[in-house]
């Protein structure tokens, strides 16, 4: 793991496989460990520079305000065009995942030139809050669980860890993979105040950026191959999200995992590893 410097601020950065090998770049929501370590090795074993990183305020990277911060979606859009041209003078294969898809989106709209291709997984087309009349929302049924519940001591690993396995079960997510990736996040999280915890474990920074304007009527100009990927038992982004963004998209490929929800398993790393390699 190391820091890269883009635009002014820190970015914690991870790289896997050989530096000469095409680059895909993976974006963290909020944190790279949001992609599985499983996913990037066997990216870098199939030949692939794979670079996964930290959002602003989350992880390695730097820390601002963080019940105001100072950036914008677009920000973190071209935080995104920085680092792969940072790390590869070639256009990379850009993935994000939840978040960080969104910010994904517009990055390849923002700056075309600094991609080849374009993976976006468990994602929607709109920014948080409202969304469209004819995208699925968030499910009622889980969010009220979800949502309802006491806060963790965020100071203790433990509890913390108690409290994202318990989440990851009620969103239908690998509750032991849950687990080990919250404690992994906690260990790296730079400061004990709840609020960084929340912001590394959470992503709540996100629901608080400017992310204006909107971005889904851009979405038929982009010229990219594109792989939307999505889980079918996703309660968070209900599939439909996926299937619009897919839609939108010219040519873009539409990989639903049946058994998926918002996290990607490990027992699904083989289907989507196998769909990104041959974008």
């Amino acid at each position: 793991m190391g820091i890269c410097e883009v635009n002014g601020v820190s970015l914690g950065v991870e790289e896997f496989g050989e530096p000469d090998a095409p680059l895909v770049l993976c974006l963290g929501a909020p944190t790279m460990l949001s992609w599985p370590d499983a996913l990037c090795e066997l990216l870098a074993r199939q030949g692939r520079r794979v670079v996964r990183c930290d959002l602003r305020d989350a992880g390695a990277s730097s820390h601002g305000d963080l019940e105001s911060p100072d950036y914008t979606l677009r920000d973190l859009a071209a935080d995104a065009a920085a680092l792969a041209r940072t790390f590869d003078e070639r256009p990379a294969h850009l993935a994000g995942i939840g978040i960080s898809g969104m910010v994904a989106q517009v990055a390849a709209l923002d700056h075309p030139d600094a991609f080849s291709a374009l993976t976006f997984i468990g994602t929607r087309p709109v920014a948080p809050g409202p969304v469209d009349n004819d995208l699925p929302d968030h499910d009622e049924a889980t969010m009220e669980p979800l949502f309802s519940r006491p806060q963790p001591d965020w100071t203790d690993v433990d509890s913390v860890a108690d409290f994202m396995t318990e989440g990851a079960q009620i969103l239908g997510d690998d509750p032991d993979e849950a687990r080990e990736v919250a404690v992994r996040i906690w260990e790296r999280t730079q400061d004990s105040d709840t609020e960084t915890h929340l912001a590394d474990q959470l992503g709540m920074v996100f629901s608080r950026l400017d992310c204006s304007p909107r971005w889904r009527e851009r979405l038929p100009q982009l010229q990219l191959p594109t792989l939307v990927v999505h889980g079918r038992l996703d309660p968070f982004f209900p599939v439909g999200n996926g299937e619009a963004i897919a839609r939108e998209i010219p040519g873009a490929r539409l990989l639903v995992l049946e058994n998926g929800s918002t996290a990607v398993s490990t027992a699904d790393v083989p289907e989507v590893v196998s769909a990104m390699s041959e974008l």
